[in-house]
Order: C-alpha cells, then sequence, then structure tokens
C-alpha cells in the first residue's frame, strides 16, 4: 500500500477518529485502510482526495506543517461524518506524525540525527575551552537530584503500559487499527503529561507493527521485538514511580556551549530507515579525540540519501559540503553540543575550513591504535542502555587494522592485526543501491590485503563489525591505492571500490578453499530458542505462546537451555508459556482475569535476560 500523497496525521487525531466508530464499524476498519490509500489524488492547495464510490469522499488539508494537526482538517461528505468509516480509514492509511520527543534513538530531522556519537567522551568541551574542573578542596559542590514524577505522569505511565501490553497480547495478526489506536491514545496522553520519551517509543511500536502487517521490504521481525522490549522497559520504569524525571526524556533535544572547537571528518554514513527518513551523517574527532557528527536527515529516500552525501553542511555558515568535512576539518567558535555529540547550527554558531587529517594523524590515529578487545569493552559499556533499557543510542565507532582472510557467506573475514581475534565484515546497510555489500564483495576478493576500518560493532551478532569507511595500512604493502583526492579513504556508502585501487599481488590469489568464520558463541546457544519463542508472541500474539508451549517443544526447550547452563533463560521461558496459556474462566465461560499485565511482565523478563545473555556472548566473541 503505497501511502506518499497521504499527509501525516497527529496520533490524537487518529485515536479520536476510531474511538468515535460504532463496534459495527470497528470490525471492518483494516479493510477499509487496505485500499483506501490507493485512490488517493491530490488537489489544489496541498489538499489530498480519496473518493469512496460516488456517496463519499475524504479530504485531508495539512496545515502549514504539513500534518493533520486536529480533527477540522480531515473531512467526508457521508451522511454519518465525522463518525465514518471512510474518514477513520483515510486517517489510519496515513503515516503517522512524528512526536516532539528527544528518544535518544529516533530519527531526527536537521543537523544532529541519532546516528550514535563518535569514537570517544561525548563531551561538549573542547581543546581550547577545557571542562569546568572539579572544585577545591573544602569547596562543597552542588548536586542537582532530579525531580520525581509527578502523579499525572505516573498514571499516564500505567495506560501506556496497559495499551502496550494489550498490543503485545494481540501480536502482528490481531494488532490492527483499533489496536494501534489505542495505543497513539496512550502515547498522546504521556506526551501531554510531559513523557515524550516513552511516546516516541509508542510511535515505533505501532510504525513497526503497520510495516509488519503490511508486509513492508526490510521490515524485521526481530526489530519490533526490540521496539517491543524498549517500550515495555520504559513505561514498566515510569508506572512504578521509582523512575525520575530524566527517565522522562525532553521535549526537545539540550544543547550546550561547547566553546571553540577544532574537529576532523573521519567518514560519511548514509542514513536510510524504515520510518521514512534519509540522509547522511558525518562522523567527525576533536583534537582532544571526543567524537561528534554533523547531520542532514529528513524525510525522504534512497534519492535524499545520495543527494546529501554532497550537500552543503548547514552549521556556521561553513562553505564545506558533507563529502568535504568527512576528508577536511572545520574550526567552530560558539560551538553548541548535545550530550551524545551531535553539533547543533545555532545563530551563534560560526565555522571555518581546516586541513583535514589523514587517518595515520592524531587525534584520528589513536582510533586505529587502542586493542581492539579494550574498545569493545568501551563500546558494549556506552551501549549498555540497548541491553533492554530505554534510551538506546546506537555503538560509537572502532577502528582497527586487519587482514583480509576471504568471504564466508555474505560476511568478509578478517584477522585483527596482531594475531587478533577474527572478525566479521557485514554491510553497513542492506540496501542494494548503495555500494556498502558490492565493495565488500571486492574486497572478500584479495585475500592478504592490509585494511584500516572503521565501523560500528554489531552488538547482536558475535564479533561482526559494520564498517562505514576503509583505508590504507601505512607501511603496509598489501594495501589499498585510493587516489589523492580520497584523502586517504574510502567511504563504502558512497564510494565505489574499483579494481585500480587494489594491489596487484592480492588480485586473484590462489584459492586458499572455504573460509571459515571461526567460533560463534551466539548460534552455538541455544537462546536462538528463546529469541524465536519471544518473536512468536510478537507475531501471533499470546495465543501463539500458549500453543508453543503445549507438546514436546516446550519441554526440549527446557531441557536444551538447562544442559547448556542457562537455567534461568529456561524458568523464564517457562513461566512465559505457563502465563500466556494460564486463562481462568467462570462458570459461564467469561474471562475472569482478562488484562495482559501477567502476561506482559513474563514477556519482557524473559526478553530483558535474552538481551543481556546475548550481549554477554557477543563480548565474550570479541576477545
Amino acid at each position: 500500500m503505497s501511502t506518499e500523497l497521504l499527509p501525516p496525521v497527529a496520533p490524537d487525531v487518529l485515536a479520536d477518529a476510531v474511538e468515535q466508530l460504532s463496534a459495527r464499524l470497528r470490525k471492518k476498519l483494516d479493510a477499509a485502510i487496505s485500499g483506501c490509500a490507493d485512490q488517493a489524488s491530490a488537489t489544489a492547495g496541498r489538499a489530498v482526495e480519496v473518493h469512496f464510490g460516488e456517496d463519499a469522499t475524504v479530504t485531508l488539508r495539512p496545515g502549514p506543517s504539513g500534518t493533520v494537526t486536529n480533527a477540522e482538517q480531515a473531512v467526508c461528505t457521508c451522511l454519518l461524518a465525522p463518525r465514518c468509516l471512510h474518514r477513520a480509514a483515510v486517517l489510519g492509511a496515513a503515516p503517522i506524525a512524528d512526536g516532539e520527543g528527544d528518544t535518544g534513538g529516533g530519527d531526527d530531522s536537521g543537523t544532529g540525527k541519532a546516528a550514535g556519537s563518535g569514537t570517544a567522551s561525548d563531551t561538549g568541551a573542547g581543546p581550547e575551552e577545557p571542562a569546568p574542573t572539579a572544585p577545591a578542596a573544602g569547596v562543597a559542590a552542588t548536586v542537582v537530584t532530579p525531580a520525581a514524577l509527578t502523579a499525572a505522569q505516573v498514571l499516564a505511565a500505567t495506560a501506556l503500559w496497559d495499551a502496550a501490553a494489550e498490543a503485545l497480547s494481540a501480536g502482528v495478526t490481531a494488532g490492527g487499527a483499533v489496536v494501534q489506536a489505542e495505543l497513539l491514545r496512550a502515547a498522546h496522553t504521556a506526551r501531554l503529561a510531559g513523557l515524550p520519551r516513552a511516546e516516541a517509543a509508542a510511535l515505533r511500536v505501532v510504525r513497526s507493527l503497520r510495516a509488519a502487517r503490511e508486509r513492508s521490504e526490510g521490515q524485521r521481525l526481530a526489530d519490533l521485538t526490540g521496539a517491543f522490549r524498549e517500550l515495555l522497559v520504559g513505561t514498566a520504569m515510569l508506572a512504578s514511580g521509582s523512575a525520575d524525571t530524566d527517565a522522562a526524556g525532553s521535549a526537545r533535544r539540550v544543547y550546550e556551549q561547547g566553546g571553540s572547537l577544532r574537529v576532523y571528518g573521519l567518514c560519511r554514513e548514509p542514513v536510510l530507515s524504515a520510518t521514512g527518513y534519509g540522509g547522511v551523517t558525518t562522523h567527525l574527532v576533536g583534537s582532544d579525540g571526543a567524537g561528534y557528527t554533523v547531520s542532514d536527515v529528513r524525510p525522504g529516500g534512497l534519492a535524499r540519501v545520495k543527494g546529501a552525501g554532497s550537500a552543503s553542511v548547514a552549521l556556521g555558515g561553513a562553505v564545506l559540503d558533507h563529502a568535504g568535512l568527512a576528508r577536511g576539518g572545520l574550526r567552530i567558535v560558539g560551538a553548541t553540543v548535545s550530550a551524545d555529540g551531535r553539533l547543533g547550527a545555532g545563530r551563534g554558531v560560526s565555522a571555518t575550513p581546516l586541513r583535514g587529517v589523514d587517518w595515520s594523524e592524531e587525534p584520528a590515529a589513536a582510533l586505529f591504535t587502542r586493542p581492539v578487545q579494550e574498545a569493545m569493552a568501551a563500546v558494549l559499556a556506552d551501549g549498555a542502555p540497548e541491553a533492554g533499557g530505554p534510551g538506546r543510542t546506537a555503538p560509537s565507532l572502532l577502528g582497527c587494522d586487519v587482514e583480509v582472510i576471504g568471504a564466508a557467506g555474505d560476511s568478509v573475514v578478517v584477522r585483527v592485526a596482531g594475531e587478533g581475534p577474527l572478525l566479521r565484515l557485514r554491510p553497513a546497510h542492506p540496501h542494494p543501491e548503495l555500494p556498502h555489500a558490492a565493495n565488500l564483495r571486492r574486497i572478500a576478493e584479495h585475500p592478504g590485503l592490509a585494511l584500516r576500518v572503521l565501523g560500528r560493532p554489531d552488538l547482536d551478532r558475535a564479533a561482526t563489525l559494520r564498517p562505514l569507511a576503509v583505508g590504507p595500512v601505512p607501511g603496509a604493502s598489501a594495501t589499498l591505492r585510493l587516489p589523492d583526492a580520497w584523502k586517504g579513504r574510502a567511504d563504502l556508502g558512497y564510494d565505489r571500490l574499483q579494481g585500480e585501487h587494489f594491489p596487484r599481488e592480492t588480485a586473484g590469489s590462489a584459492d586458499c578453499g572455504p573460509v571459515t568464520a571461526g567460533p560463534d558463541p551466539l548460534a552455538e546457544a541455544p537462546l536462538w530458542r528463546v529469541r524465536r519463542l519471544l518473536e512468536t508472541g510478537v507475531a501471533g500474539g499470546r495465543r501463539a505462546v500458549a500453543e508453543a508451549g503445549r507438546g514436546t517443544d516446550a519441554a526440549s526447550l527446557s531441557a536444551r537451555l538447562t544442559r547448556a547452563e542457562l537455567g534461568v533463560a529456561a524458568h523464564l521461558a517457562q513461566a512465559l508459556t505457563t502465563e500466556a496459556g494460564r486463562r481462568p474462566r467462570d462458570t459461564f465461560g467469561r474471562l475472569t482475569d482478562p488484562s495482559a499485565d501477567a502476561y506482559a511482565r513474563a514477556w519482557l523478563a524473559s526478553a530483558v535476560h535474552l538481551a543481556a545473555a546475548e550481549r554477554s556472548l557477543v563480548a565474550a566473541s570479541w576477545s
């Protein structure tokens, strides 16, 4: 279903439209949504019309922001309007408008895309304006204690937990427009109560539910499972009342003064999200080793990703484009920096181009001299919230020198220089129109090639690195020969490696037979069975988990986990299947406990434990 013509709709507008429907019309809503987007046509004044035969026409008139933000902007000509099926179906087919929350992991437009911080401590202080020092002895330090949540925030979080639990219990198969509308209403209430992070997590779940039901390209059940986990963890903390206002998030990303900074380009990263955003993020390193990012990420698709890679940098009147910044540098006066290293483009910011630094020069060289095990330990520590907590962010970048072994499936097997561990290089983005995969295939054809790699560790796979850029290893003979204009690095998402960029001695090397990627503790552990059980619940709902808990499969799951000394995982999985099948009824066959609260808590306990267990196995694979 194509929704390109339909404008985004505010969550509360859609929720109100669904709530006004009668029970009979609600049963027909999903079928009505599936076909109405193809009937949309643009009219004068940015309005969009959808015709339902000769008797009804729905017109959407978005406001100046391009979003339908109130009920009066969506009208229908039928006699039942505004409580009609036509109007609710069109609103349900339209994209969901973004919330205003600073999610810590969503898509942003403009400078400061959440593409992960850089390479080191993301402080805003540069070398020319050092960070404040600790107070002198005898001077009392002021400790700011975050305020507690209000009663209204706790109630809003509880309502959002209940809606999320019902959506999880329904699963993809039964999570239609009515279930999504209840979740959107709870998300809007959370926004009004001052819980923007919870609202953003709920919107991600709704978008992923829609994509899964429409079987959109690129949609992964694992992504929806992670979105549910993040939403449930965050709302459980907020609903308990034990969290403080920091857990609520902020309505807008906070930028603080960073003084004068000197930053140098590392690489460009294409950004193409499943939620309809596209652009580029340029990764930078400060002269003190801190990591920064500058981005141009806005609504758009692949064409915008390609164009943004050479678009001008919107930062302090700089005359560089992103391609030039990735290989150059900036001196920024009056810099504004967010907590995760995103550079703001405020009114008082000015920037002057600087000569870039080679990866063999400081401060970039420090990325590749740090032992890979030590660097990975720091990345895992920084990415700890991804093990199940809210506010997940992309992991920091990791650099290392490697020697190419060969191809193993869709991965390139390499060994870290200095008798380091075997790693798997996988494309940073799977889209076939982006050159990530093609570049890795060319690299795999040259076993023995010495390579300097800068990428993002994959925290969901054992010993796996998603390379963003590669370059030659200083002093190595069998290494890349890149054009001078590339300044010693190739951005794998934009530049295309050719045969002339490789040394002849590695081309067409003797067949070394099949390449093995080394041990994979994550694949060898039976935790994949728990993951399949959790994803079964997300796809088929509570009923599917209950079915999986019956017969020999449940006993086999528990036995395999116990033999692998994963007794806690076995206990939590058994508790989940037991709770899924617990549906007590009275004498007349009515449910005595229709709430999905206990089921959601059992699912969440197993999901959080699985994330932590997998993270420990991933850490072990890098040693």
